[in-house]
């Protein structure tokens, strides 16, 4: 795993474990929440315990994710011996150093807060803010600077191709939460995997099943200037988008956001999709419909009994995938329903 790769892991791993060993030779493990600044592992704690004991000394810090359990039947439809787990860990050795420059101490806190409290609501930590001066100052600030990084990522490489085709299509059916970005992370691990049918696209084009933070700001700058986002911040439609049950989306062969759609639904009775998007130079050449079918056939959405949308210029897209017009929306637009089922 590349070093931005494994850092990558740490800098978004709720907590990390801490590993070391104190002064009488005794092990240390203890859970800690780590971000990463200036590319070391950095966290807070009391200026006493066992922490400090370990200060001066070798550690190792890890951090893992599962991308998605495996079970057996996926490879075989008797024997349990094939059931694994896809995964991402990271090992950081270095040594665990106090941190005295104020400066770095407040970053270090400003990056705690920023990744555990996103949602802002305090004033931004700094050194010379007379409010956190003295508890800047006071804080013990530890960091762990690498001197060796051991990242792996177990994600089917092991795999022949025709046999990781089959998790793809396996993950896509069952739906758990998770299984979508599990597929993306799939096929960015093994690119010599074919192309399963769900993610059929127009040439130069790559279907995605779960858009994320990484793909936020292009999303909204495709969005920000449609029709139905007037008058609506760029803050209002990027909430939209992650508190969505399906975000899928589609990026040209240089890794640019071309198309999206989103769904929000139960599961089971009801969904509705909205911000069905697609690039201008894209247009007109299927993609629209590739999304939408992607979108329809996302777990969250696949068993609706009813599908709702609102469009003002594409009727006849939708028309396509069974949706019929409702009784009239306020003019100009058209509610639309596609009715599964009894």
């Amino acid at each position: 795993m590349p070093t931005e790769a494994a850092m990558a892991v740490l800098a978004r791993s709720p907590v990390v474990h801490l590993a070391a060993v104190d002064e009488a030779g005794a092990p240390v493990l203890r859970t800690v929440h780590g971000v990463v600044v200036d590319g070391a592992l950095a966290f807070h704690g009391a200026p006493a315990g066992e922490k400090m004991r370990a200060m001066g000394r070798p550690v190792v810090v890890s951090a893992e994710e599962t991308v998605a359990v495996i079970p057996s039947y996926f490879f075989d439809p008797e024997l349990a011996c094939p059931a694994t787990t896809y995964y991402r860990s990271v090992q950081i050795h270095g040594v665990l150093e106090d941190v005295d420059d104020v400066h770095f101490k407040a970053r270090v806190l400003e990056a705690l807060m920023v990744k555990y409290q996103p949602e802002g609501g305090y004033v931004t930590i700094t050194a010379d803010d007379p409010r956190y001066r003295k508890q800047v100052e006071g804080i013990l600030i530890v960091r762990v600077a690498p001197t060796s990084i051991d990242g792996k990522g177990k994600l089917g490489q092991n795999r022949r191709p025709d046999e990781l085709l089959r998790v793809l299509e396996q993950l896509w059916r069952r739906g758990l939460p998770g299984d979508a970005a599990a597929i993306d992370a799939i096929r960015r691990a093994n690119p010599a995997v074919p192309t399963p049918a769900f993610l059929a696209a127009p040439a130069g084009a790559r279907l995605s099943c779960a858009l994320d933070r990484a793909d936020l700001d292009a999303a909204v700058d495709l969005l920000v200037d449609e029709y139905w986002n007037v008058g609506v911040s760029r803050e209002a439609i990027a909430r939209a988008l992650l508190g969505s049950g399906a975000w899928v989306g589609a990026h040209d062969e240089r890794g640019r956001l071309i198309a999206m759609a989103r769904a929000v639904g139960d599961g089971s009775k009801f969904a509705k999709l909205y911000d069905v998007v697609v690039a201008p130079a894209w247009r007109g050449r299927g993609l629209g419909r590739a999304v939408v079918r992607l979108v329809l056939d996302h777990p969250i959405v696949r068993d609706a009994l009813k599908v709702h949308l609102r469009t003002r210029d594409a009727q006849s897209l939708y028309a396509g995938f069974g949706f019929v017009a409702l009784p009239p929306a306020p003019a100009p637009s058209t509610d639309m329903e596609l009715l599964r089922g009894a």
